[in-house]
């Protein structure tokens, strides 16, 4: 599959990556974004490192293998923190 047509993955704990991924929409129009917020598990900053970069792989893998993502931002300052 092209990356052309491939959508932008951004995930967060929550809701507040929602600000990044309506950046990239508005720096890049044509591209189309999935969001995936982990409400599931939220707050990320109360969890273990090890339990932090679980989560994030588990919705890394989900963004490109379900979801075919051509790129995923990590829109969580604690995930990135945990990486």
């Amino acid at each position: 599959m092209p990356n052309t047509n491939r959508p932008i993955g951004v995930f967060d704990s929550g809701i507040g990556g929602l600000t990044v991924a309506h950046a990239i929409s508005r720096l890049l129009p044509d591209e189309q974004i999935i969001y995936f917020g982990d409400t599931a598990h939220l707050p990320y900053g109360d969890k273990s490192r090890d339990l932090i970069k679980r989560y994030s792989l588990e919705i890394t893998d989900f963004l490109l293998r379900e979801k075919h993502c051509k790129c995923i931002v990590i829109a969580c300052n604690t995930a990135s923190a945990a990486a």
